[in-house]
């Protein structure tokens, strides 16, 4: 007994003794596409992919929501998910008024398509916001009403936004997730932030050790999408691993059917991300 205390006390308190690290985090591959790709194609992703995307309503531009009643299907083939739902553009929050009837619109909306999807309770409902730079007054209107209603359902809210700095003139620079999280309450956001300029992404690959949400400049990023398809000619231009139509693929897919943006997460599923 003297020698293992003896040992112990060597362990914990001599100068210069090598204490055991703690297990390195792991990090989580996944996809999203606006069109489901198949049963067959999903079948053969899930090789690569943990997780996916998955739309509660239609999603941007379109008038169909493909992925609507596949949620069973992919759970059952081990995916994890991304639920997604549309955001306005800053453009239709033109007033109050409006404001306050859209995100009471949108926020039914996306309840009731994650309960008729069979998402549970706690579920992170991640509100798809494209465009970058500084928003308006009445777009906060929204953030803070989104996040409380889903709260009310039992739901959690979460955004998709630009981690690219956005030069505003005179040596400033706005991060749109910044911009965000400077309005709304630590806590009451999920963050997943698209940065697909080279670096800080990997470009179109899956590289061997994935690198950290925090790597995209947000250090609060819980999902982190390093590829858009089709490539931004601006953002993207020096990224390698594209195809020459400027899509990014899985290595499977050798007839590019399917073009794919590609995501690292802390979680292998999003949607029930820790609280933090």
């Amino acid at each position: 007994m003297r020698a293992l205390a003896a040992a112990i006390f060597l362990l914990l308190f001599l100068p210069g003794t090598a204490l055991p690290q703690s297990s390195q985090q792991k990090y989580f591959l996944g996809i999203d596409r606006n069109d489901y790709p198949g049963d067959e194609a999903m079948k053969l992703l899930r090789k690569e992919f943990v997780f996916t995307s998955y739309w509660l309503g239609n999603p941007p531009q379109t008038r169909s929501n493909s992925w609507s009643g596949k949620r069973e299907f992919l759970k059952s083939l081990g995916y994890g998910f991304l639920p997604l739902f549309s955001a306005p553009t800053s453009g239709e929050l033109r007033d109050e008024p409006y404001t306050l009837k859209r995100v009471a619109t949108d926020a039914q909306s996306a309840i009731s398509g994650a309960r008729k999807e069979g998402f549970p309770p706690g579920t992170v409902i991640f509100l798809d916001i494209e465009e970058g730079g500084r928003l308006p007054s009445t777009y906060f209107t929204y953030l803070k009403l989104w996040a409380s209603s889903l709260a009310e359902a039992g739901f959690r809210a979460g955004v998709y936004c630009s981690a690219i700095p956005v030069d505003e003139g005179e040596g400033l620079r706005l991060i749109t997730s910044d911009f965000i999280r400077d309005k709304i309450k630590p806590g009451e956001l999920v963050y997943w932030v698209f940065n697909d300029a080279c670096p800080p992404s990997p470009g179109c690959t899956a590289p061997q050790e994935l690198p950290a949400p925090s790597r995209s400049g947000v250090a609060y990023a819980q999902v982190w999408q390093f590829v858009r398809s089709p490539r931004d000619k601006e953002t993207a231009r020096h990224c390698r691993g594209y195809a020459k139509d400027g899509n990014c693929y899985a290595a499977f897919d050798t007839a590019r059917k399917y073009n794919l943006d590609l995501n690292v997460a802390t979680s292998a599923d999003p949607s029930a991300a820790p609280k933090f």
